[in-house]
Order: C-alpha cells, then structure tokens, then sequence
C-alpha cells in the first residue's frame, strides 16, 4: 500500500532533500535520535518496557490500533535503548478511483519472472490469474486478520471500466478457458464507504462497522458489485464468472434487497460457496469480530433457497478455526457438534497461529484484549490445541485418542458412546460386554 509513499519519497530526493530529512511522509517509519519533529506524537511504552511486561505490550498495541486513521492519527514514538527512537508516522491515505485504476492499468507481464523458467514456473499463479481485484480495504475488522493494519478500514474501489479492460486482456491470453475465477479483494462484495465520513474523517478508532452489531451509520449496498459482476459476464470470450474472495455474508443479509444474494447462487457459485464463520460460540466470534452464529445460519438458508429457486444443488463450506483467544475446550466441543449436526466431515481445518499486527495475535502472547485490557483465556499449550483441532476432525480415526481425552476434560462423556449424537467410541477396554483377557 506504498504508492503514495514510494511517489514522494521519489519527489522528495529529486528536490535535494538529503534521505534523513524524510520525516514528514506518511505510511513510513524512521529511526532518530529526537523527536523534537514530531507533531503531537503518542508516547509508546518503550523497548525496555514491553520487553518485561506483557501489559505494556498490550497497552502499545492497543494505540497502534487506534491510530490507524490516516487523516486524523499522531505520529507514534518508541523509545529504545541509547537514546534511539523509533518513529511510525500516520497510514498513507487511500487511493482514489482515478489512482487505483493507474496502478493496475501499469503494463504488468502477467506471468512469473524468466528466472522461474528451468523450475517449470510458479504452480500458484493458476490459482489467481485469471482473478480481478476490485477492491482494497475492509471493514470487516476480524481480530486474526492484519489488513486493517496494511490497507485499513476504507474501502477503496476501481472503476468498471479499469476491470473490464482488464478482463477483457485475459481473454486473449492463450490458456484462459473461459472462467473468471474470482472477482474482488479483501471481501468480495465491498464497493462504498463504510459511511459518509470515512472519506474525510477515517473510519473510528473507538468502533467497528460490522461488530458485535452493525453501526447504525453503516451503509449497505451491493448495487455497484451487481453491475460489475453483469458487465463481465457479457464480456465476449467469458464464461463464467466466480466469486471465491471471501463474502462477509452479515453485510449481505443486512441489504434489504436480497438480490445479490440470488444472483451469487444463479451465477456466481460452482456447486460450493466458501464461507467463514470460523466458529459457532458467540463470544469466541465477539473476540474475532465476526457476527454471530445465528446470522451464519441465516445466510445458509436464504443462500439455499436462492440456490433452489434456481434449480442447482449447491452447499456452504464453512471455514472453521480451532483454539483462537477465547476458545475453552467447552465452546470447542460445541464446535466439533456442529460439524456432527451439518454432517460435514472438514478435511482442512484452521488452527489459529499467531501472526505480525493481528489482535488476536496480541492476546495470544499477552492475555489481554488490547482494545479493552480486559482479560481472555488463550489455548497456549501445543497440546491442548492439537485436542481442539482434533475435535473439529473427530471423525478421522488418527484423532480418536485426542478426542476421548478432550471430551473427558470437558466433561462431556455423554459424547463417547454409540448413540446418534455421539462424537467417538470409548476405547476398546472400556466397552460394555467386551472380555477381557488375562495372562496366565
């Protein structure tokens, strides 16, 4: 998200300015030895501070996060030792329209670097050539995800006419067949502002748009993503059109016309649609940002309807994590009976990881909510994650040892057995009527 920044700094050195005096550009970070530069900047606890304290680290995360709006932040400012300072100037702002379709009208190859030739190319560029990012932003906020740190919370949008030229290019590329796999970015359907003032005023530092309910500022649209999506199936030479970004499907049932939600099942989805619920407690969602279950659910059966009326046999996939901040291995075996009463057998299962400028990564390491300071529980223990992975995967037979243990601790023995609601069988030594045998 550097274009503004890398432009001038470019300006900046052509103009004379020795690379030292570049203090002012937004999106960038320096080292130095004062601060007296610095306009109102936000003391940060220092290195020595959040080295020794896990509270001092939340507490610093926790107005990293609040000064991510671009047109109203502070400079931040970390002490280190021998009178060294790190400075992280305000986010860059966002790109207009005009900007975002000249970054992507640049004249790319569109294929992997000669250098990838004598290794047969780059396998994973299959998996997004023939996609169309649309977008960049998202106000979804989900505490695992890091792009509120690197592309924010404004949504940027490019124009119709900057994508279709751009799929019309693939169309004479030799090995496209037809199918535009994916349209969108960070969330498939965001094309507008979360509300009027982000474009002046940045999006709020004290709330989220989406959660835990809905700002009643939010503005809901899918009128702008409808027409594109129209326009490239018209496209001389397409297919089809998929839409495989992630849909963030609270934003679509909160529009009151439901026709995006018909048009993505008539001709946008391939017998399966990818969601991610990611879990069905609400209060583990509540730390994710994610809405609650009941609005998973909600979606789910109008997708089915949408999916019947058109006369396709269609399901949802969710995506589901296991042992993120706040999962007990109590809402983790209500988890594992949601897989049961869905009759879905996941094959891949996320199991949270701690990664750079995510929230959840922040309670992970400290315990602590760095947006409330409040205190959450944390699977830390390699082992105690293997079981809540597990339990998402009972039905796998190399997971039922963990299992039985999981459920044990949990105290949910009314899972081991042979009923219906059963998760596993109890081991072979504990089964009634079974013999046993004795040595000699």
């Amino acid at each position: 998200m550097g274009e503004h920044s890398i432009v001038e700094i470019a300006d900046a050195l052509n103009s004379g300015l020795d690379v030292r005096d570049l203090t002012f550009i937004q999106g960038t970070v320096y080292r130095a030895r004062t601060i007296e530069q610095c306009v109102e900047p936000v003391i940060l606890p220092t290195w020595d501070e959040i080295s020794i304290s896990k509270e001092a680290y939340a507490r610093s995360f926790g107005e990293q996060i609040r000064q991510l709006n671009p047109f109203l932040s502070h400079p931040l400012v970390e002490e280190y030792p021998h009178g060294v300072y790190v400075v992280q100037n305000p986010p860059s702002t966002p790109l207009t329209t005009e900007e975002f379709d000249q970054v992507y009208e640049l004249p790319y190859a569109r294929t992997w670097h000669p250098s990838y030739d004598a290794a047969g190319g780059i396998p994973a560029l299959a998996e997004v050539k023939f996609s169309l990012t649309v977008n960049r932003g998202c106000l979804g906020d989900c505490a695992f995800c890091s792009l509120n740190f690197h592309q924010g919370r404004i949504i940027q949008t490019r124009s119709d006419e900057s994508v279709l030229t751009e799929a019309e290019l693939m169309t004479h590329e030799a090995d496209f067949k037809g199918y535009i796999h994916d349209v969108g970015g960070p969330t498939a359907q965001f094309r507008i502002p979360a509300c009027a003032k982000q474009l002046k005023a940045g999006a709020c530092a004290d709330r989220r748009c989406l959660s835990p309910k809905p700002c009643k500022a939010l503005r809901v649209s899918h009128k702008s993503y409808l027409t594109l999506l129209r326009k490239l199936r018209e496209v001389p030479g397409v297919k089809k059109v998929f839409v495989r970004s992630g849909i963030r499907f609270d934003y679509a049932l909160l529009d009151k016309d439901h026709t995006f939600i018909k048009e993505l099942a008539a001709n946008h989805t391939s017998g399966q649609l990818r969601l991610a619920p990611e879990h069905v407690s609400d209060e583990v969602l509540s730390i994710m940002g994610k809405p609650s279950n009941d609005v998973y659910q909600a979606f789910c059966k109008e997708f089915d309807a949408a999916s019947r009326a058109a006369g396709k046999e269609q399901y949802v996939l969710p995506y589901l994590m296991s042992s993120h901040p706040g999962s007990t291995m109590k809402v983790a075996v209500q988890l594992a009976e949601f897989c049961r009463d869905l009759g879905y057998n996941p094959e891949q299962v996320s199991d949270f990881y701690p990664t750079p400028s995510t929230v959840s990564t922040c309670i992970y390491y400290t315990g602590l909510d760095p947006r409330t300071m409040k205190h959450v529980y944390c699977p830390t223990d390699p082992h105690e994650k293997a079981m809540q992975r597990a339990l998402i995967q009972y039905r796998n037979p190399k997971n039922h040892k963990l299992v039985l243990e999981a459920l044990r601790r949990a105290h949910r023995e009314d899972l081991i057995g042979y009923g219906p609601k059963c998760l596993v069988r109890p081991e072979r030594a504990e089964r009634p009527g079974k013999r046993q045998r004795h040595s000699r």
